[in-house]
């Protein structure tokens, strides 16, 4: 370990507000002018490391870069499903230095822990058209001001719903709030066509989306993860509020039991074979639930909160260049390939997955298509961000811990949040 990584494993970790922002610190001579762009040289066959693609586009789209470089060609590497997996599987490629993998997909807020730790490169900025994307959306992919990932998809939590039930309850409009969702579900409940269903689902499974729930319930709650200071400050009556929600919902059958195991599949699965009312989950779920039996049955809307809108947590994967590749060179014009704005038309087309290209919200066939492109957009820009740091797994880890203990019922709301603020309040002073 060099003495630049090891710095930065002992620098003291800044909260930053709503984020939840863990920042290594660095001396003066540690600035962004001193970072050096690696050499992209080589050519040859390399690899596209990222997560099992349920839609078939990630192969496709390789496919036609492989049609066309055949000395050239990309291998898919299918990772886990589970977020959590895939990125112990990257660090562990990393950390033994394997050029196993060449181009990696990463979640946009592994970004900074990956650059630190110096497993990816830092790339050529412009040599990407990163002023045509939303600008949220390239931030995920800086560490310092500079780029390291590139972004391909972004992605905002919204609320899936059955717009056939809500109609033959005689509810107008989709809910705005907790409340108003609940008193939905209430209505539709007793359709006869809907007996058996469940009110509400999102991804409650210890892992990633747990963190993203979580945050999404506390921010729609009027509270926060950190003050305006930076500093830990989940232990409040807001973020109890958000919290409850959850707890509550769990405890009286708005969320049925077996959620507690939901990642996003799990849900996606469950709202197309008529099990739920709403869902909370990405855009993805879109073009998926299209080819089900609930096609022209559901919409989407914007996610509820406790007095009205809710918040969205800001998602989205970015690619990277693993430091330790081969055939960089072929890497770098993959990635401007795989990264571009026909690519991202592609995807969003057959995978419904949010573009970063702030053109394609308003591609008329594609609002045809996509008729909340509008919504997603604003709910994008107006995202929270969850920690881009050099800790994150301990960040993410702590949250994890405290919520699925009080969704489980054993902390009471009260007693997971005061241990949350605890354990950041550790992170911030290691």
């Amino acid at each position: 370990m060099n003495a630049r990584t090891t710095r930065v494993l002992q620098c003291s970790a800044v909260l930053v507000a709503a984020g939840l922002v863990l920042t290594a610190c660095g001396s003066s001579d540690d600035n962004s002018s001193s970072e050096k762009s690696p050499s992209f040289s080589g050519r040859g066959p390399i690899t596209f490391a990222a997560a099992k693609d349920s839609s078939g586009v990630v192969q496709k789209v390789i496919d036609s870069w492989n049609k066309e470089h055949p000395k050239e060609k990309v291998t898919f590497i299918q990772l886990p499903a589970d977020v959590n997996q895939q990125r112990q599987q990257m660090i562990q490629n990393a950390e033994t230095k394997s050029d196993a993998y060449t181009v990696l997909w990463l979640d946009a807020v592994w970004t900074s822990e990956f650059a630190a730790h110096q497993w990816i490169d830092q790339l050529p900025a412009a040599q990407f058209p990163l002023d045509e994307m939303l600008k949220p959306v390239v931030e995920t992919g800086k560490y310092r001001d500079n780029l390291y990932a590139v972004p391909h998809h972004s992605d905002g939590g919204v609320l899936y719903y059955r717009s056939d039930l809500l109609k033959k309850a005689d509810v107008s409009a989709p809910p705005t709030t907790w409340a108003q969702m609940q008193a939905a579900c209430a209505k539709v409940e007793k359709l006869p066509e809907a007996k058996g269903m469940d009110c509400y689902a999102g991804q409650f499974q210890k892992y990633e989306g747990l963190t993203v729930n979580f945050a999404e319930a506390v921010n729609s709650a009027g509270g926060v993860i950190t003050d305006a200071n930076g500093k830990p400050n989940v232990d409040t009556p807001e973020a109890k509020k958000g919290l409850d929600f959850l707890v509550d919902s769990f405890k009286d059958g708005t969320i049925p039991k077996e959620a507690i195991t939901y990642q996003e599949e799990e849900g996606r699965q469950a709202f197309q074979s008529g099990k739920l009312v709403f869902l909370r989950n990405w855009p993805y779920v879109y073009a998926q639930a299209e080819k089900s039996k609930i096609a022209g049955k559901f919409a989407v809307a914007p996610l509820p909160g406790l007095n009205g809108a809710g918040s969205s947590t800001l998602g989205g994967h970015n690619v990277a260049l693993s430091s330790f590749a081969k055939n960089k060179a072929t890497a770098l014009d993959f990635m401007k390939f795989f990264t571009s704005e026909d690519s991202a038309s592609t995807f969003l087309k057959d995978a419904s997955m949010a573009p970063p290209y702030d053109a394609l919200y308003g591609d008329q066939a594609m609002v045809k298509q996509y008729p909340y492109l509008a919504a997603l957009k604003e709910s994008i820009l107006n995202a929270v961000p969850r920690p881009q740091v050099v800790q994150y797994g301990d960040a993410t880890s702590a949250i994890q811990q405290e919520a699925y203990a009080a969704l489980n019922g054993d902390k009471s709301s009260a007693q997971a949040l005061k241990d949350l603020q605890s354990e950041l309040q550790k992170l911030a002073t290691k």
